[in-house]
């Protein structure tokens, strides 16, 4: 059973990541259509559906709390897979986009969507986490989201959607039409070809998922010692 002290910590948790997650898709939606993520395609992006999705686990979540219902494994499952999907909105943008966007990348709505949600939801996942049970064969989970995403990106791409004004494609690595291609590599963006980028995606949030379980495990052991 969850304490109390572990409730109220989480469910305020759970509010940040609601709040930061609306009002940063809200300026999102409202920026120009040439401002990065911005405009009426903005739904379009993974980042802001991974934050719909975990705004959405978190207020299921924080329901089942308030009205001291049990919260059945499934929805910690649920949450962990998402946890683990908004962790790779938050390190893609700090350490991929945001060096190729410059100053335009620490603008409220993207610190808002990619830092201040990721940060809540990680941390709302090991203070709940605990109380749930989530095998480690669970961790293959984590890549559906991303993997239905790439499919969805080149179906995209092969049929011309337009994320923003004559680009058929959400981030620079989704660019199957780049000089790198699927599988080539060049000495300028993207580097390498969108295989690689999906596989080394895939690869680092099995890694990602795998570490948070152990953490998990960690604090679990501590918990009862």
């Amino acid at each position: 059973m969850i304490g109390t002290k572990a409730k109220i910590l989480s469910v305020f948790l759970k509010c940040a990541v609601i709040i930061s997650s609306a009002v940063g898709v809200i300026l999102s939606a409202i920026a120009g259509a040439q401002s990065f993520m911005g405009g009426g395609r903005v739904f379009m992006y993974f980042t802001v559906q991974s934050n719909i999705a975990i705004a959405l686990v978190c207020a299921v979540g924080a329901v089942l709390l308030l009205r001291n219902q049990p919260v059945q494994d499934i929805w910690y499952l649920i949450k962990f897979v998402f946890t683990v999907s908004i962790t790779l909105t938050g390190v893609v943008f700090c350490f991929v986009l945001a060096p190729t966007l410059g100053k335009y990348a620490w603008r409220l709505q993207h610190v808002l969507t990619h830092v201040a949600v990721p940060l809540a939801a990680i941390l709302d996942f090991f203070v709940t986490g605990r109380y749930g049970s989530i095998k480690k064969r669970s961790v293959f989970f984590v890549i559906i989201p991303p993997l239905l995403y790439a499919i969805y990106t080149g179906i995209a791409y092969v049929a011309k959607w337009e994320f923003s004004r004559g680009v058929h494609y959400p981030y620079f690595f989704l660019n199957w039409g780049s000089p790198a291609g699927a599988f080539g590599f060049t000495n300028d963006l993207p580097y390498m070809g969108c295989a690689w980028w999906i596989l080394l995606i895939l690869v680092m949030l099995l890694a990602v998922g795998y570490g948070y379980l152990l953490v998990l495990d960690l604090i679990k052991k501590r918990s009862r010692g």
